[in-house]
C-alpha cells in the first residue's frame, strides 16, 4: 500500500522541481534578460494563463478526485478518464482557437510571444497528470519533470545569452510543459484498460467540472491576475518583473508546505467514499501541525534575510523585489491553512460551496485592493492586496468548518512554533547587529544558524511532529492504517 509518507516527499520533489530549475536561472536570467523583458515574460503569461484556465475548466482538480473515488477499479477509473480527457481536448481547442484570434492573429504588442505560447496551451490540452495523482502515483509525475526540467535548464544556459534572446526563453519554457506532458503518455498503456468509447458519457462531467471551475477563476483573480493588472496599470513593465520575481521566491517556499495538499486530497477522497471521519480527522491535523511547522520558521526567515539575499540573487536594480518578498510572505501560512481545509478537506469530501465562496470572497477583495493600490504603490500594492486576499479566504474557511475542527485546541497546540521562531528571528538579528557582517556571509550564517536554533528549540520542547518525521525518515517504518 502506498503511504501518505511517501506520496508527500514525491510530490513535494515534483513541486519543487516544476519552480527550483526557474530559481535556479534567476540570478542569470534576472541579469541577461533585465526587469523589463522578465516584465514581458510575466506579463504575456498572464494573458495565457487565463485561456489555460478556461480551457481547462476544473477538470484537472475533479478528475484527480473521481480517478480517486474509484482507484481500486481498473475498469471504472479507465472509463473516466477517456471521458474526462475528452472533455479536456474539447474545452481547450475552443480556448486555443478563442487564443488565436484575440491574440496571436490581432494583438499589436508582442505578437510573436503569443505565438510561441500556443505550444503552452497545447501541452496543457494534454496534460494527464491528474489521472496519475488521483491514483496516488506520484512517481511518475516526479521522474518526468526530473528529466525535462534538467533539459530545460542547460538549455537555458546554453542558448539565453543576450536581452535580445527573450523569443528563446519562451521557446524553452514551452517545450518543456509540451515535451514532458506528452512523455506521461508513454505509462498510459500500463494503467488503463481498453474501452468502448461508444459508451462514453462525456456530458455528465460537464456539470461538476464547472463547479469547480468557478473556484478555479477566482483563485486565478489573486494569483495571475496581479502581475496582468500591473501591466495594465503601471506602464513601465519593471513593475511586473519586480513582482513576478518576488513571487516565484514566495511560490517555491510555498510549495514545501502546499506539497501535502496534492498528495491528501485523493487519500481523503477514499477515506470518504470509505465513510471513515476517524481517519479523515487524524490526516488532517497531521496536515495543520505540518503547516504551522514549516511556514513560521520561513515567514521570519524571509523578514530575517530578504535584504540580504536579493541583491546576491537578483543582482543590482532589483532592491525592490526584497520590500514584496517582506510584504508577501505572509501568505505562506494563509495559503498553508486554506489548502488543508479548502483542498484537503472541503473539496474531497464534495463541501466545494464553501470553498467556492471562500475564493469568490478573496478574489473580489483582491480586485478593489489592487485597483486602488497599484496606481499608487505599484507591486507593493498588488503583495498589500494578495496578503489580504489570502488571509480573508482562510478565515472564511476557518469560520465554516470549526463545528467540524476543534481551532483552538488546533492553535494552542502549534503556537510553539510561532514562539520558536521569533526566537530564532531575534537571536539572529542580534547576531547581525553585533558581528556586522555582510553580503553572502551574512546570508550563509543568518540560514545556517537560524536552523540550527529552530531545530534545538523543536528538540528542547520534545515536539512530537518532529520526532515523528525523524523516525518515518530514517526508521523505514510505513504508515499503519488508521
Amino acid at each position: 500500500m502506498k503511504t501518505v509518507k511517501r506520496n508527500y516527499v514525491y510530490n513535494l520533489i515534483y513541486q519543487i522541481v516544476a519552480i527550483i530549475i526557474p530559481i535556479i536561472t534567476i540570478p542569470y536570467i534576472s541579469r541577461v534578460l533585465g526587469a523589463e523583458n522578465i516584465g514581458i515574460y510575466g506579463y504575456t503569461l498572464s494573458i495565457s494563463a487565463y485561456f489555460i484556465l478556461f480551457g481547462s475548466l476544473g477538470i484537472a482538480l475533479y478528475g484527480q478526485r473521481e480517478i480517486a473515488y474509484v482507484q481500486n477499479n481498473k475498469e471504472k477509473y479507465s472509463q473516466r478518464f477517456w471521458e474526462i480527457f475528452l472533455l479536456r481536448i474539447i474545452t481547450m481547442t475552443i480556448s486555443i482557437i478563442l487564443f488565436y484570434i484575440v491574440f496571436v492573429k490581432n494583438a499589436i504588442n508582442y505578437n510573436m510571444y503569443y505565438k510561441i505560447l500556443l505550444l503552452e496551451l497545447l501541452g496543457n490540452m494534454i496534460d494527464i497528470s491528474w489521472f496519475f495523482q488521483g491514483l496516488e502515483e506520484f512517481r511518475k509525475t516526479v521522474s518526468r519533470n526530473l528529466i525535462v526540467k534538467t533539459i530545460s535548464l542547460i538549455c537555458i544556459f546554453l542558448f539565453v545569452k543576450t536581452k535580445n534572446d527573450l523569443s528563446i526563453y519562451f521557446i524553452i519554457y514551452v517545450l518543456s510543459i509540451l515535451i514532458g506532458n506528452l512523455s506521461l503518455w508513454l505509462y498510459m498503456p500500463k494503467f488503463i484498460k481498453k474501452v468502448d468509447f461508444k459508451s462514453l458519457n462525456i456530458k455528465r462531467h460537464l456539470k461538476p467540472t464547472i463547479a469547480l471551475f468557478i473556484p478555479q477563476i477566482a483563485i486565478q483573480v489573486y494569483t495571475v491576475l496581479d502581475r496582468t493588472m500591473i501591466g495594465i496599470l503601471i506602464p513601465n513593465k519593471e513593475e511586473v518583473g519586480f513582482y513576478t520575481q518576488g513571487e516565484k521566491i514566495i511560490k517555491l517556499l510555498q510549495t514545501i508546505v502546499g506539497a501535502m495538499g496534492i498528495v491528501m486530497l485523493p487519500r481523503i477522497a477514499s477515506k470518504y467514499s470509505e465513510k471513515d471521519n476517524k481517519a479523515i480527522k487524524i490526516y488532517l491535523n497531521k496536515s495543520f501541525n505540518l503547516t504551522f511547522l514549516i511556514s513560521f520558521p520561513i515567514i521570519f526567515g524571509l523578514l530575517l534575510i530578504s535584504d540580504s539575499f536579493v541583491p546576491i540573487f537578483f543582482g543590482p536594480g532589483y532592491d525592490k523585489v526584497s520590500v514584496i518578498m517582506k510584504v508577501i510572505c505572509p501568505i505562506i501560512l494563509f495559503v498553508g491553512l486554506s489548502g488543508t481545509i479548502g483542498y484537503q478537506y472541503l473539496l474531497p469530501t464534495k463541501k466545494q460551496k464553501d470553498y467556492t465562496i471562500s475564493v469568490i470572497i478573496g478574489a473580489g477583495i483582491n480586485f478593489i485592493i489592487n485597483i486602488l493600490l497599484i496606481p499608487r504603490y505599484g507591486a507593493i500594492g498588488a503583495a498589500i492586496g494578495t496578503v489580504i486576499a489570502e488571509f480573508t479566504v482562510a478565515a472564511y474557511q476557518i469560520i465554516r468548518t470549526k463545528d467540524f475542527f476543534d481551532y483552538s485546541k488546533i492553535f494552542k497546540n502549534n503556537i510553539k512554533y510561532v514562539i520558536g521562531s521569533a526566537i530564532m528571528y531575534i537571536l539572529c538579528y542580534i547576531m547581525n547587529v553585533n558581528i556586522g557582517l555582510k553580503g553572502m556571509k551574512e546570508l550563509t550564517i543568518d540560514v545556517i544558524i537560524g536552523v540550527i536554533i529552530y531545530f534545538i528549540f523543536l528538540l528542547l520542547t520534545k515536539d512530537k511532529l518532529l520526532f515523528e518525521v525523524i523516525n518515518k525518515i530514517f526508521g523505514g517504518k510505513n504508515e499503519t492504517k488508521n
